[in-house]
């Protein structure tokens, strides 16, 4: 028991210096990092650059005059990025001696070249409108609708088109009952059946049967 009472008079004895030198050490890795991002090349302010602790994603935007100003720690690194610049990274130093950093950021622009494009007019007017009327117009949704239902495209269609699910299902259902139906004896061939002649004889005046190719 008095062992536990010495440990809790010690702990509440040290435990303020200990969280003071936490908080002293904390204090110390604590920056006001202020600065301004111009143009290489010019040395013109860069309003709106983002500027992104890595460590932890906060960030800020330079304003009009191109400064910004945000807290971070000793060690962090801090990245620059605008539309049209390649992003620059800045580090803090570890060995910084004071609370206060500032720095002047440069910024190279990024080119992208692109291939050369050579813009000609037409020779003469005349070529223009021969040009312009010769060229093929594809169909709209209405001309396409009227050409799907024409009788011999709609036939052809009807052809290549896959079976849906009650078509497949009705067949399986009349091939399986007549299976049952002729179950103990061959069933008839349609080849002298007068009704599948009549059929033939029909889709054949129709046309079902040339090549569409």
């Amino acid at each position: 028991m008095k062992r536990h009472l010495l440990l809790a008079v010690l702990f509440a004895v040290a435990f303020p210096f200990l969280a003071n030198a936490q908080f002293e050490k904390l204090k110390d890795s604590v920056i006001q990092l202020y600065g301004v991002v111009m143009t290489a090349d010019s040395l013109k302010a860069l309003p709106s650059v983002s500027v992104v602790v890595k460590s932890d994603g906060r960030g800020t935007q330079t304003n009009e005059q191109g400064v910004f100003s945000i807290v971070v720690q000793k060690g962090d690194k801090v990245e620059f990025t605008i539309i049209g610049y390649k992003p620059k990274i800045a580090e803090i130093p570890r060995d910084l001696e004071g609370n206060h950093y500032s720095l002047i950021q440069l910024m190279v622009m990024d080119a992208q070249f692109l291939p050369v494009t050579i813009i000609k007019p037409r020779p003469t007017k005349e070529q223009f409108e021969r040009d312009f009327v010769n060229v093929p117009v594809p169909d709209d949704d209405l001309e396409t609708a009227r050409k799907n239902n024409d009788e011999t495209k709609r036939r052809v269609i009807a052809r290549t088109l896959p079976r849906d699910g009650q078509e497949n299902s009705n067949m399986m259902l009349n091939n399986t009952s007549r299976s049952y139906y002729y179950r103990g004896q061959a069933p008839p061939q349609n080849i002298f059946n007068p009704f599948a002649w009549g059929e033939f004889i029909k889709a054949w005046k129709r046309g079902d049967f040339k090549n569409k190719n």
